[in-house]
């Protein structure tokens, strides 16, 4: 019988899948469906098939969807002894970056099982047995399969996650695990402790220019600017409705419910603040007296914003640690477009909106972005190894205050590399030079 096999093209190198092996996996699923027996408050009994839960987000008997390829610095390969973690904003594009990971690794479509925690029929298993019957029963499928994938999307959902991926980890069986969050607290605290040596994390930003032109080709940078990289809204006409959901979403669900806070009014204020402060330093003080909060409060709607990648901080630049944290930072917004919605504008802003694209693609490639001012201030300073750069960035072309600031950084660190100076008509050119 001749086999029939999928279109190659569509898995992005990941191999076909033979069409005939489909109904096989859906026989076994059928055999060996995992029957979750819960007990509710209510002494009710419900039974939840994972597998098939699993098989609605998997690639089992559908094709991939076609989709942007994502610029993200991802490991060589793929181990059983490390998890990779993926982190970003919501709604940035994990989960297609997921589907990616596929192709790009070689793996086969039919032995990588997905399943996305926030989804409504997972609402009373989110615990760690629910991957354990996963793995296992998806293992029965394929017992002598060298490696089996298993992608776990929006994972911070799942009470006990961490200890139980530790001991998969610790107890190699050809398992891989990929995961995503969308809040950064999934690699602070005890996580950072549980997972030291067992996990490789990537952040992911929402679209650059260079990918929204590869979605909306002939995308101006001015366009870009006013759009933001979001992907989905990008396909809409009425994008900005979307963009909009996503801020009160995050605020709401990555933010307010996390702290427990009582209202969402005064995060959203604090957030505004901060976006409208973009490339300027923030006081916290001025802000929690701005919104009637406590000084305190006001650090913490921050920190959790920030956990949330709502907004990124950017520091003082100093070799001196005590130094740096008696300074205060800057914020810049994850999205262009998301910032031009939720500002009050009364005129151009187009300087504050180059200085955020330019700090969103810095924070791409670099661990640290910081800020210097003395007399005169440096927009950026970044450091490779024992080299540091500063980098001015402007809308037009640089004035003499941009010029004037980088003879005093001079002055102070003559060891430092040849300064950038990015302008609207040199954005492209001289980000690709720094990269």
């Amino acid at each position: 019988m001749k086999t029939e096999v999928a279109d190659p093209a569509v898995f992005r190198g990941g191999g076909p899948v033979p069409i005939q092996t489909l109904p096989l996996i859906h026989q076994k699923c059928r055999v060996y469906s995992t029957k979750i027996i819960l007990s509710s408050t209510l002494d009710t009994m419900a039974e939840i098939d994972i597998l098939e839960i699993a098989r609605t987000w998997s690639f089992w008997d559908r094709p991939m969807p076609r989709s942007v390829p994502r610029k993200v610095d991802l490991p060589a390969e793929l181990t059983d002894t490390l998890c990779l973690i993926i982190q970003g904003v919501r709604r940035c594009g994990k989960s297609t970056l997921l589907e990616q990971l596929i192709g790009r690794y070689g793996l086969d479509p039919a032995q990588c099982a997905f399943l996305n925690f926030e989804d409504p029929r997972l609402t009373r298993i989110l615990s760690f047995e629910t991957l354990e019957q996963l793995v296992q029963q998806f293992r029965t499928l394929f017992p002598d399969a060298p490696r089996l994938a298993f992608f776990l999307d929006e994972i911070q959902e799942v009470e006990g996650w961490q200890r139980w991926l530790r001991t998969q980890l610790d107890r190699p069986r050809g398992h891989l695990f990929i995961v995503t969050g969308s809040n950064s607290n999934l690699l602070s605290g005890e996580l950072a402790t549980v997972l030291t040596g067992r996990h490789l994390s990537v952040t992911l930003f929402p679209f650059d220019l260079e990918e929204v032109r590869a979605l909306r080709p002939g995308t101006t940078l001015e366009q870009y600017l006013n759009d933001g990289g979001f992907p989905e809204p990008l396909t809409l006409s009425d994008g900005d409705r979307l963009r909009r959901q996503y801020f009160y979403d995050i605020v709401e669900r990555d933010v307010r419910q996390r702290i427990g806070a009582r209202s969402s009014l005064p995060i959203r204020q604090v957030v505004q603040m901060a976006f409208e402060s973009t490339g300027s330093e923030m006081s916290i003080r001025r802000i929690a007296a701005a919104t009637g909060i406590a000084v305190d409060t006001a650090a913490r709607y921050l920190e959790v914003c920030e956990d949330a990648h709502l907004l990124m901080s950017c520091p003082f630049f100093a070799f001196s640690e005590r130094k740096r944290a008696s300074m205060n930072r800057k914020y810049y917004p994850v999205d262009t477009g998301l910032r031009r919605l939720i500002v009050t504008r009364t005129g151009s802003d187009w300087g504050k909106m180059i200085e955020c694209a330019v700090f969103l693609a810095l924070r791409r490639y670099f661990d640290a972005v910081s800020y210097w001012r003395e007399r005169g201030e440096v927009d950026f300073v970044v450091q490779k190894g024992n080299q540091i750069t500063p980098i001015q960035v402007t809308w037009n072309a640089p004035e003499p205050r941009h010029h004037a600031a980088l003879e005093s950084f001079y002055e102070r660190f003559p060891q430092a590399q040849e300064a950038q100076l990015i302008s609207a008509a040199t954005f492209e050119t001289d980000l690709a030079h720094q990269m």
